[in-house]
C-alpha cells in the first residue's frame, strides 16, 4: 500500500509526517508522500469542472485530481484531508463523497478525512504535547476546551503560546506543527478527527500491508 495525502497547505505536514513515520513506521516516499496545495478553497461547480491553473487550492484541484489518479490500482490509496473551519463536518465529507460519486472513472482507493475545526484542533486537544514543545505556554486558556470544538483553533493556539493572532505569519504555524507534532498522543488521540484518520489508515494497511510492515 503506499498512501498520497492531500492537504491543504505546508503547515499541515508535520503531523502528518509524524503519524506515518511514528504511528506507523513507514517511510516517506517509498511508502507515502504529501501533496500540500495553497488553501482549502472551493469545490467546482461539477466533478468534470476544468481547474483554474492559477488556483491552486486544494478543493478547486480536487476534481481534476481524482480524475486524475483513476487509472491506479487499489494499492495506491488517495487520502484527503480538509478542514471543516466553520463548515458542517457532515455535510463537508458528503460533498466530497458525491463529488467522487459523479465520476465515472474512479480511484479505486480514496479516503476523505475531515479535521474538525483545522489541523491546530488536534494540537490544543492534546494538552501534554503543547506543554512538552512549550514548557511556559498558557495551558490554562486551552484545559477546558472540548476536543474538535469550533474556536479558532489556531488563534487559540497562538494565544496559548504567547503570540498575538494580527502578528502570527504560516511560518509560525509551521513552526507550531514542526515541535508540537512530536509529542503528539496517536496511540489514543483525545481529537476524534485525529482518531479517524489514523484509524483509517489502520484499516487500509490491514488490507494492504506496506513493504514495511
Amino acid at each position: 500500500m503506499f498512501f498520497e495525502v492531500l492537504v491543504e497547505g505546508s503547515s499541515d505536514i508535520p503531523a502528518i509526517k509524524e503519524i506515518f513515520i511514528r504511528r506507523f513506521n513507514l517511510r516517506e516516499n517509498i511508502d507515502f508522500k504529501i501533496i500540500h496545495h495553497q488553501g482549502k478553497g472551493k469545490l467546482p461547480p461539477t466533478a468534470y469542472s476544468l481547474p483554474n491553473p492559477r488556483d491552486r487550492t486544494l478543493l478547486h484541484q480536487l476534481p481534476a485530481k481524482l480524475r486524475g489518479y483513476s487509472h491506479l490500482s487499489e494499492e495506491y490509496c488517495i487520502i484527503v484531508l480538509v478542514d471543516a473551519d466553520h463548515d458542517n463536518c457532515i455535510e463537508l465529507k458528503g460533498k466530497l463523497i458525491d463529488l467522487h460519486n459523479e465520476l465515472l472513472n474512479q480511484p479505486s482507493c480514496v479516503l476523505f478525512r475531515i479535521a474538525v475545526e483545522e489541523m491546530e484542533s488536534w494540537f490544543i486537544a492534546d494538552i501534554d504535547a503543547v506543554r512538552s514543545a512549550y514548557p511556559h505556554a498558557k495551558i490554562q486558556k486551552i484545559e477546558h476546551i472540548p476536543p474538535d470544538s469550533i474556536v479558532g483553533a489556531w488563534e487559540l493556539l497562538a494565544e496559548t503560546l504567547g503570540k498575538k493572532r494580527g502578528e502570527c505569519k504560516r511560518s509560525d504555524k509551521i513552526e507550531w506543527a514542526k515541535k508540537i507534532s512530536p509529542h503528539l498522543d496517536l496511540e489514543s488521540p483525545r481529537s476524534t478527527s485525529l482518531h479517524f484518520f489514523i484509524e483509517g489508515i489502520q484499516r487500509k494497511l490491514e488490507q494492504h500491508p506496506t513493504s514495511a510492515n
